[in-house]
């Protein structure tokens, strides 16, 4: 397979070049695939569907083919992934895609631990130490620390946004030693990525250092988060007919969505054959993609706090490539969205476990409050010519292409619950009165003492930081 760049078509490179790298440093471009191979029929057709490992192995072979023998790749598949995603059925139209059954119970355990595990296998022929610079708005941090841990050759620094993350999600992240260390900046999740995308770029430093990236603009974190979109849009093909009575509904992904990498990864999984008909942008206040499908113009501004923190990004990365792989009319085909303030997010929690009994997080909340309220007239009030304020929580005045599957009852929903409601405890208390059951994994580390280091937002500081504790 071979990649090139959002900023600059001429590039090819390989699959190990763009993972070790992170992105482009002489573009800041991020890497994609020239091409997206579509999965057999007969594969994405078996009944019963593949299992989420067969699914795993298949989606990634094309794209490390030459590269990653057969035999390896399922070795890196399996020691990855020793849980699963799993599908929930809350009614006969609606499921939620759990997927903290990882060790840090959140999405991001999918692309972290594939990616972690491909850079040791590209590694071992390299000489010195691969140097790991992550931003983190919540759960990324915690996900790629656990998965890099001790991994011989590689060496992390996570940055995160000082007192605007959740007390778990902090002590995941600062209670890390050896390889993995956290960095805890005064400033937002803006700030952290802007200090990483910068280190990329400063010849200086990447002369000195080798470094490459975890967050969402690294490719190898990408492609395996397509893999549960695949595995679930398969396991609702299935059984959707059986449960709503509907032979072949239109399938929906209702994404929470920050930087956008998990929705791109959706749409890669479409491009290789998924049945997902469309999907749902559903955002909180920091609504810049919801802004630009409205307007058709993209201003990326400060991210703001809210209680789904894992989504406040003001200039979400992923937007290049989206930007990149689709004209702003496709987008505005596929795409639904939706965003909801911290009051809107409070009562989503609470709306959902009084409707169906569910449990969910403030993130999986905006998602379910998007599909409930897209089901139950939103969407036919915009095809009535209603104009939606965009500038106001709620659906944006965007209809896409399948809005007649949506308002002639013949469409399901996936809807991806990213991290475990016990990580936003005292959130979730206050929606429903009561805090979720914590996890023994989670419960651990809260005994754990901090390491985070203090840093000031300031590149200059944050290079000095590094130059000094790096080792080559």
């Amino acid at each position: 397979m071979i990649y090139t760049d959002t900023r600059d078509s001429s590039v090819k490179t390989d699959f190990r070049t763009a993972v070790m790298n992170g992105m482009n440093s002489a573009t800041g471009g991020l890497y994609i695939p020239v091409s997206f191979p579509k999965l057999d029929s007969s594969f994405i057709n078996k009944t019963p569907e593949p299992s989420f490992r067969e699914i795993a192995f298949n989606m990634a072979k094309p794209y490390v083919e030459g590269e990653i023998p057969d035999e390896d790749l399922m070795t890196i598949i399996a020691d990855a992934y020793p849980f699963t995603p799993k599908v929930v059925p809350l009614d006969s139209i609606s499921y939620v895609l759990e997927l903290f059954h990882g060790p840090t119970c959140a999405f991001k355990d999918f692309g972290a631990r594939f990616m972690a595990r491909v850079m040791s296998y590209f590694n071992k022929t390299e000489n010195g130490t691969l140097h790991i610079l992550v931003a983190t708005s919540g759960d990324t941090g915690s996900a790629v620390g656990s998965a890099f841990h001790n991994v011989p050759g590689l060496d992390v620094t996570i940055l995160y946004p000082e007192g605007k993350i959740s007390k778990i999600q902090e002590k995941q992240l600062s209670t890390f030693t050896g390889n993995v260390r956290a960095l805890k900046v005064k400033g937002t999740f803006d700030d952290c990525q802007k200090l990483v995308k910068t280190a990329f770029t400063d010849e200086d430093l990447r002369n000195e250092f080798r470094l490459s990236s975890a967050n969402s603009i690294n490719i190898s974190r990408l492609l395996p988060q397509s893999f549960y979109y695949m595995y679930s849009s398969l396991v609702v093909k299935n059984r959707a007919p059986l449960d709503s009575k509907l032979e072949n509904p239109a399938i929906l992904a209702v994404v929470p969505s920050g930087n956008f990498g998990n929705l791109t990864s959706g749409l890669i999984a479409r491009e290789m054959g998924a049945p997902i008909e469309g999907f749902v942008a559903a955002t909180n206040t920091n609504r810049t993609i919801p802004d630009w499908i409205a307007t058709g113009e993209y201003n990326a501004r400060p991210s703001v706090e809210t209680y789904a923190n894992a989504m406040d990004v003001g200039a979400p990365s992923n937007y290049e490539r989206i930007k990149a792989l689709y004209s702003y009319e496709d987008v505005k085909s596929l795409f639904a969205s939706y965003w909801l303030d911290n009051d809107g997010i409070k009562s989503a929690i609470a709306d959902c476990n009084t409707k169906t009994g569910y449990t969910i997080d403030p993130h999986g909340a905006i998602a379910w409050k998007a599909w409930d309220d897209i089901r139950s007239g939103e969407m036919q009030k915009l095809k009535d010519g209603c104009k939606n304020d965009w500038t106001k929580p709620g659906l944006t005045p965007n209809l896409p292409a399948w809005a007649d599957k949506v308002t002639g009852k013949n469409a399901v929903s996936i809807i991806l619950e990213t991290a475990h409601p016990a990580k936003f405890g005292n959130i979730v208390s206050d929606a429903i009165g009561r805090e979720p059951a914590i996890p023994e994994t989670l419960q651990a580390v809260m005994n754990l003492p901090d390491q985070a280091i203090p840093m000031e937002n300031d590149y200059a500081k944050f290079k000095e930081w590094l130059k000094a504790n790096l080792q080559k």
